[in-house]
């Protein structure tokens, strides 16, 4: 039986993870919170109010050290608290307190890259990396594969996806593009392989680069690991529920 494994937000697009014990899934939207604020760059004039491409943003593909940061909400989503294991902790609130974000990290940004100017609020939706409100969602098992191959055990969290499904074959979930994928009353129409970059390269846990994965990934035939989603039905969804592909 395939079932919910993990639930992943990342509140403020590359600078945050989150863990969750259950979500509300509304069709047609991203997850909820999920990539809701963003970090802008000196080379790009874009403030949020719209979707726009990665590259208008402090990403970890650029930044890798960024990866590292793990954050946790307040119970009234007033402030945010992010840890990082070479900055320590900060807590504050994106609506008034973007600038100390931006000075926390500031270390963190190679000097080959525009610096961090101003974390913004994503108006439309989650600033997630397509021109659509998409979920990603992950299958254990082709992580355990990948692990195979490696031969060693490295962390899932460096994909930073939404939601793991555990018990299906490994890459299966390529072959559920065009399907539904149902949890609960929450329904997903499965779009697209994601094509990786070098975010996944680096850490999760010390935001150094440690694994050639897109080489390995390219060894295979591709450069893709998940897949994108998008919600057609709304539900709340929690670990260890059962998923049913149609």
């Amino acid at each position: 039986m395939i079932t919910l494994a993990e639930i992943w937000r990342y509140p403020i697009k590359s600078h945050s993870r989150e863990a969750l014990d259950h979500v509300d899934i509304a069709a047609g939207q991203s997850l909820p919170l999920d990539r809701a604020w963003a970090v802008i760059h000196e080379a790009t004039d874009q403030d949020g109010r719209q979707w726009a491409p990665c590259r208008n943003f402090t990403i970890g593909s650029k930044a890798p050290s960024l990866n590292a940061i793990h954050s946790q909400w307040s119970d009234d989503r007033s402030h945010i608290h992010l840890t990082h294991p070479a900055l320590g902790a900060v807590t504050l609130d994106p609506q008034s307190d973007g600038a100390d974000l931006v000075d926390w990290t500031k270390s963190l940004i190679p000097d080959n890259r525009p610096k961090s100017t101003r974390l913004v609020k994503c108006h439309e939706r989650g600033m997630t990396d397509t021109d659509y409100p998409s979920i990603t969602i992950g299958n254990l098992a082709s992580h355990r594969a990948l692990e195979q191959i490696m031969g060693h055990p490295f962390s899932h969290k460096r994909w930073r996806c939404n939601l793991w499904v555990d018990g299906a074959d490994p890459w299966a979930e390529f072959d559920w593009i065009g399907k539904t994928l149902r949890i609960g009353t929450a329904e997903f129409e499965i779009r697209e392989r994601v094509r990786r970059c070098n975010v996944t390269t680096a850490s999760a846990d010390s935001g150094e680069r440690d694994i050639a994965m897109l080489s390995i990934l390219n060894s295979l035939g591709h450069q893709d690991f998940t897949v994108y989603a998008v919600a057609t039905a709304s539900g709340t969804i929690t670990p260890n529920q059962k998923v049913e592909i149609l």
